[in-house]
């Protein structure tokens, strides 16, 4: 099905002999080092140019409707609890418009707001990793959101 938000070419795969979805991007990252005792932890990934908040909110409802078992994730591997982290998908995603926002296209804030944001979501799920663990993971992914949130902002002339 197409499931447009991330990039307006993007398709999940539903499969409906094992009620798992295939889910490309649009169910963000989920790197098992930030796993704990509550389970798999997720984030959006803003990175295209072609990011659009409503639309991949409206995806991730849509895939929700399947009511999945699993989700396989492009970033990375899979995950269950699948209406818990859609919950948390869509809050997050509210939470990177707004950081977005308060930057004013200042890509460097955006970039300090998804980082202060993760810290706080991955010492609330449990993660007792330092904050220089956890930046020598999403480093690189703070920085892409940044640069996809920034040309969300341009192209919607905010």
């Amino acid at each position: 099905m197409h499931t447009p938000g991330h990039a307006l070419h993007h398709l999940a795969i539903v499969d409906h002999g094992t009620n798992s979805i295939f889910t490309g991007d649009t169910f963000g990252l989920s790197y098992r080092e930030f796993d704990t005792a509550r389970g798999a932890w997720i984030t959006p990934t803003t990175t295209p140019t072609q990011f659009d908040p409503g639309q991949l909110k409206a995806s991730i409802i849509r895939l929700m409707q399947f009511r999945p078992r699993k989700l396989y994730l492009t970033h990375y591997s899979e995950v269950g609890d699948c209406p818990r982290l859609a919950n948390d998908m869509v809050d997050a995603i509210d939470e990177f418009v707004r950081i977005a926002r308060e930057s004013h296209g200042d890509v460097a804030r955006m970039k300090g707001g998804l980082r202060r944001l993760a810290h706080e979501s991955l010492r609330e799920h449990g993660c007792t990793m330092s904050p220089a663990q956890i930046d020598a993971i999403l480093d690189k992914d703070f920085e892409l959101n940044a640069a996809g949130l920034g040309a969300w902002l341009q192209r919607e002339g905010r």
